[in-house]
């Protein structure tokens, strides 16, 4: 049994649905994270990160794919199993 409530990709509609394409897109993935599906419980949420995410993950001093790698470094060093 899950310990969250998730929005899957089934049933999102609406602003969800569209940041889920969004998601994929960018991404380049076919399928929406958990991560994601979670936020979705509170659409106005998920849209407030996602816009953060990529105004972070903007191509600046460091490119797109540079800084998710940075991203992954800091993640496995930390332990995070997701």
């Amino acid at each position: 049994m899950a310990l969250l409530r998730t929005v899957s990709e089934e049933e999102a509609t609406g602003k969800v649905k569209e940041i889920y394409e969004d998601i994929k897109a960018k991404k380049g993935i076919d399928c929406v994270p958990k991560f994601w599906q979670a936020l979705a419980i509170n659409p106005d949420h998920l849209e407030a990160t996602w816009q953060k995410l990529n105004v972070v993950m903007k191509p600046g001093k460091l490119d797109r794919l540079t800084k998710e790698i940075i991203a992954l470094a800091v993640s496995i060093t930390n332990g995070c199993t997701y």
